[in-house]
């Protein structure tokens, strides 16, 4: 553990949870992507594929979800801040070695926070939806492997995973 995260910013002195104030942070510009897979039986990605599912496009409407959730975030976690995002993207990749689907978000802000946890949110809701729009014929997907990639901007600099 970095001396960077060794404090938990989130806890008051007395250790009682409490809202972070970023009222003296400047703002600057501060991005984060994010990673996440749906795996799943050969056939399912099939069916996605060829568009074939019952509750219609699933990696369009996965999309959208991940993008919708990601402007929600400060609704679904305690104490995360809310944004006005300036871009969120996600991408949904088919991968017929996995198989299954390999979900990538990224958030971007100018703010005097960061954006790891919008990054999150959209991946692990768009993770998901492509489980809920498909799990009639599959119900033993796996969400797996959701992760920060990256960050960038703020005071404790920029962050890239290992592998």
């Amino acid at each position: 553990m970095s001396s960077q995260t060794a404090v938990l910013t989130h806890l008051s002195a007395s250790g009682e949870a409490n809202m972070v104030d970023v009222g003296d942070k400047p703002a600057t510009v501060r991005e984060a992507t994010a990673e996440g897979r749906v795996v799943m039986a050969p056939e399912t990605l099939a069916l996605i594929l060829a568009g074939d599912a019952k509750k219609g496009d699933v990696l369009g409407t996965a999309r959208i979800a991940g993008i919708m959730a990601a402007k929600r975030t400060h609704e679904l976690i305690p104490l995360c801040h809310p944004l006005a995002l300036s871009k969120v993207s996600v991408e949904l990749t088919p991968d017929e070695a996995l198989p299954g689907v390999v979900v990538t978000a990224m958030a971007r802000v100018t703010g005097p926070t960061g954006v790891e946890m919008e990054a999150l949110t959209a991946v692990s809701v768009a993770c998901l939806t492509v489980y809920d729009m498909t799990k009639a014929v599959d119900r033993g997907m796996r969400i797996e492997g959701v992760r920060l990639l990256a960050k960038s901007g703020g005071r404790s600099g920029d962050f890239r995973a290992e592998g």
